[in-house]
């Protein structure tokens, strides 16, 4: 059987070392051919583009392989019960298998598997996104409460020098591309 694996880490700073070699052993004791993997350092929420995921998908729309290996599905996606369920839904009308690992009961070729649990799964781990979500803001709240100056540091604008460039008659994209602003900012900081 033709494999492929996904890995996913929701972070640059997290690596796939947890998932892949494991993936890549339970694979071979099955005797599949694994002949593909597909790896993301993303957030699974669908927030951002997962390339990797793409590309997966467009994969097994070819049917490139048989059967997709992963973690468990909140390493799939954290998109929610409707998108989680439409993936794996995709995949079978590709004609292609799905397989949790630390999940055996998620397996295409597991009759036991329903909507049902599918639905639980999916709705545990979009509660587990909005979890993290909360705890962003709380602590983002709380470094504010304590003072602490969030984002990027404010650049000096040398207005007098904007002034100059403009009455030389050099146009605000020229402006912000030497100083490193928006035309909008500059504009703005003109205006006050």
């Amino acid at each position: 059987m033709k494999v492929a694996i996904y890995a996913r880490v929701s972070t640059k700073k997290q690596d796939t070392a947890n998932q892949l070699p494991v993936l890549w052993e339970f694979a071979s004791k099955q005797g599949w051919d694994v002949i593909r993997e597909f790896v993301d350092a993303v957030s699974g929420s669908g927030r951002k583009e997962r390339p990797q995921f793409q590309a997966m998908l467009d994969a097994a729309s070819k049917r490139e392989f048989d059967l997709v290996l992963f973690w468990a599905l909140d390493r799939l996606s954290r998109e929610g019960i409707v998108k989680t369920l439409g993936y794996l839904q995709q995949f079978k009308s590709w004609g292609v298998g799905w397989r949790s690992y630390t999940q055996p009961f998620l397996d295409t070729g597991n009759q036991m598997v329903t909507d049902i649990v599918l639905s639980v799964l999916a709705a545990v781990a979009q509660q587990e996104r909005v979890t993290i979500s909360e705890r962003t803001l709380a602590g983002l709240k709380r470094a504010r409460r304590e003072g602490k100056k969030l984002g990027r540091p404010v650049a000096d604008l040398d207005l007098s020098k904007v002034r100059k460039m403009r009455n030389e008659g050099m146009s605000l994209r020229k402006i912000a591309d030497k100083v490193g602003w928006s035309p909008a900012l500059i504009c703005k900081r003109l205006a006050n």
